[in-house]
């Protein structure tokens, strides 16, 4: 059509919450080429053991490399039986010579194929997501190390609560981008092959249907199953799980850029490219549009996973229903959790930080962050309710009428008669009440160093 434009991976909104390589490995051609790969195998193993004719074996495989496939023709032909492995496997016989024709598919059930090509684009993509997990943990990891000692101020419920370092809060991230890791590489040994038959039987192999079993999956480098599981989706579940958790950690990691990034905060920035988080109308902008497309998936992701197990529940040997939506949804919670890793990895990597900022917002209350610390300086002498009676009322008054909060303390008579100028000074000091955060830093970074 005159003036249309032309056709790209992914659409126009698809490639602004994941990458080009998730695209490609979760897409329309790989999961043709994911099915194909599993009927070449099918075929391979079931003439080594003397299932069907080598002769046609070596044809099928070869077919499975040259059947001239038209994806959206596929699509609507998919309509008659329900999934795309019926009209692929009568695209692949009519690419055979009329010999190898009868013995594609031998002995399977569509789902058997679209399981097993499932698996394997999970097996294909969770390297792509692992890289950019690791890559994540990393720029984490060098965060924490490098402001392993720098005061910010820890925030609860959106307000100022405590002094930490922001090597604190990048260790925290850390440690969840590994839990995060360790799950999605747990998923990796469940990765199972699928070959059951019509009914979980494999009455059509004879006594091969076992050992044909065991082939196919060191065949396509999948775990064998002890049986089929056509309605047993702990796999998939599983995966799923994994996934959102992948998409959680990243999200939240995220969205505290957006936050730290907010003008009136200013502690963060995401990375500066030419273009990047600019506004159609406002030139002063610098949008978080990282943590904006990150947000986007995780909550798509979370849909998914949602979707994907309900889709435990499955009528006896066969779904109707449950198991056909998985097939859309494992592919776009790969993109989106996927996605997800990769813009969060690309921000940490390159965040810039100004430790200015944090220093000034920290000041910002006048050292009523501190609160905390004078209560337990002043409980033993006067005892706790009194005490923080006495802060809480020095608090409040800091708020209307301008003077220190230093200088309000000592108004108090609970606190003027047990701590001096100089000690109050001491205990208002951010630097002096940050705990354990440096030792947590450090705890954090040695898991990593030897996970």
């Amino acid at each position: 059509m005159p003036g249309e434009p032309a056709r790209s991976g992914g659409g126009i909104f698809e490639p602004i919450v994941t990458s080009d390589d998730l695209l490609a490995a979760t897409d329309d051609r790989a999961w043709v080429r994911a099915m194909l790969d599993v009927e070449a195998a099918l075929a391979r193993v079931e003439a080594r053991h003397g299932v069907i004719p080598g002769e046609a074996a070596a044809a099928i495989g070869a077919g499975c490399d040259t059947a001239p496939v038209d994806l959206d023709e596929l699509g609507r032909a998919a309509r008659a039986g329900g999934n795309p492995v019926i009209p692929l496997v009568a695209i692949l016989r009519r690419a055979l010579p009329p010999s190898a024709r009868d013995w594609v598919h031998w002995g399977a059930t569509s789902q058997d194929v679209l399981d097993t090509a499932a698996m394997l684009i999970v097996a294909r993509s969770l390297p792509l997501i692992d890289a950019d997990l690791t890559q994540l943990a990393a720029g984490c990891a060098g965060l924490a190390e490098r402001h392993r000692s720098t005061p910010m101020a820890g925030r609860t419920l959106l307000q100022h609560a405590l002094p930490i370092t922001f090597g604190q809060k990048a260790a925290g991230w850390l440690v969840a981008a590994l839990d995060a890791r360790a799950a999605l590489r747990n998923v990796v040994p469940r990765l199972a092959v699928q070959l059951g038959g019509a009914a979980g039987t494999l009455a059509a192999l004879g006594d091969a249907g076992p050992e044909v079993l065991r082939s196919l999956a060191l065949d396509l480098g999948l775990a064998e199953p002890v049986l089929p599981w056509h309605t047993d989706r702990t796999r998939v579940a599983e995966v799923a799980s994994a996934l959102g958790l992948v998409a959680g950690t990243g999200a939240k990691i995220a969205f505290d850029v957006a936050l730290m990034m907010q003008t009136e905060i200013a502690e963060v920035q995401e990375p500066a490219a030419p273009g990047r988080g600019g506004s159609s109308t406002l030139p002063h902008k610098r949008n978080p549009v990282g943590a904006a497309a990150v947000g986007a998936a995780e909550r798509h992701a979370t849909s998914l996973v949602g979707l994907l197990l309900a889709g435990m529940v499955q009528e006896h040997e066969r779904a109707v229903g449950a198991w056909q939506a998985e097939w859309e949804a494992l592919g776009s919670l790969l993109r989106v959790a996927g996605g997800i890793a990769a813009r969060v990895a690309e921000t940490v990597v390159g965040l810039e930080v100004s430790t200015d900022a944090m220093a000034r917002n920290l000041r910002q209350s006048g050292g009523l962050l501190l609160s905390e610390r004078v209560v337990i300086a002043l409980s033993p002498a006067v005892g706790r309710e009194k005490a923080l009676a006495a802060v809480r009322r020095a608090g409040e008054r800091r708020s209307t009428s301008g003077r220190s909060f230093a200088d309000e303390l000592l108004e108090e008579p609970a606190v003027r008669d047990h701590l001096g100028p100089a000690e109050v000074a001491r205990l208002l000091d951010p630097l002096g009440y940050l705990g354990s955060a440096e030792r947590f830093v450090d705890r954090a970074l040695a898991a990593y160093r030897s996970a």
